[in-house]
């Protein structure tokens, strides 16, 4: 694992402090945004490719990993964590920067850029857009907020594999234990528990019934900032369609990759996802 500076700042609410890495070296900011369940660990791979050139800001969404827990479930949402965003890169002197968003995080860099426009010269979108497929989300509510703890290390990399055996069907036994060192952490009395505050799952009520926000104009506001998308070639989340019309709807420099036998969402250190993200970063962030 490359080594980082802990940084620890206020929320944009300032009542919980949030907790970021900041490493590599003292090239353009990128900044990293995990996924819904997931947290900064889950860039340790992309960061082994991109830590000689740039400095990653890699925060822990606040109820995850090292941050504090939210006492109300209804602040966990896109724009709640966007102004969390803004008060790290505000506590870091950071005024403009590229992002990386890993599904919600793709999410969270739209609302960024909503609210702040031409601010992020350059955004990577994996395996998320503006339309996101019911069978993704589905299986998502299927088990976010699962409190299941777990006796060991072992018996948790099972449990992911279970959960995202599909996504990633040419996973190893250490590929698993990898995943579960990311996603999991160590409860004092020696078990495992997934890392992040079950609360989260509240977004997910009522899944079918919600009417679902419409985020297509949200996208256009992007304007003529570059973009590149990763897409799983499996993914259940992001559809080849949704991809097609982002790409017609946007009206700045458009680039997309696919990961082959990959679902949601990939890793961002498969072959074809580093040399989609160093080549685009290369043409309009260097």
């Amino acid at each position: 694992m490359r080594e980082f500076r802990e940084h620890r700042y206020q929320s944009g609410c300032g009542q919980l402090t949030l907790f970021a890495r900041d490493s590599g070296g003292h090239g353009k900011p990128l900044l990293l945004m995990h996924g819904l369940t997931r947290n900064s660990a889950d860039f340790e791979p992309l960061a082994e490719h991109l830590a000689p050139g740039y400095r990653l800001i890699i925060p822990d969404q606040r109820g995850r990993g090292l941050s504090d827990y939210d006492k109300d479930p209804a602040n966990y949402r896109p724009d709640i964590y966007a102004q969390d965003m803004f008060a790290l890169l505000a506590s870091l002197d950071i005024g403009s920067t590229g992002i990386v968003g890993t599904s919600m995080g793709g999410l969270i860099a739209l609302t960024m850029n909503a609210m702040k426009p031409d601010a992020f010269p350059a955004i990577i979108f994996n395996d998320v857009g503006p339309e996101l497929a019911l069978p993704g989300l589905e299986r998502i509510a299927s088990y976010v907020g699962n409190d299941t703890v777990f006796a060991d290390w072992d018996e948790a990399a099972k449990a992911c594999a279970v959960t995202n055996g599909e996504a990633f069907p040419e996973f190893s036994d250490d590929d698993w234990r990898a995943w579960a060192g990311r996603t999991c952490r160590k409860l004092p009395d020696g078990r495992i528990a997934f890392a992040y505050d079950k609360a989260i799952a509240s977004g997910f009520a009522n899944l079918g019934e919600a009417p679902k926000p419409d985020l297509w104009p949200v996208w256009q506001m992007l304007g003529e900032t570059p973009v590149l998308v990763v897409r799983g070639a499996v993914s259940d989340l992001l559809s080849k369609e949704t991809l097609n019309l982002m790409e017609a709807r946007h009206a700045g420099p458009f680039s997309s990759a696919e990961v082959p036998s990959r679902g949601h969402a990939p890793l961002l250190d498969e072959p074809e996802a580093v040399s989609a993200i160093t080549t685009f970063l290369g043409e309009h962030y260097s």
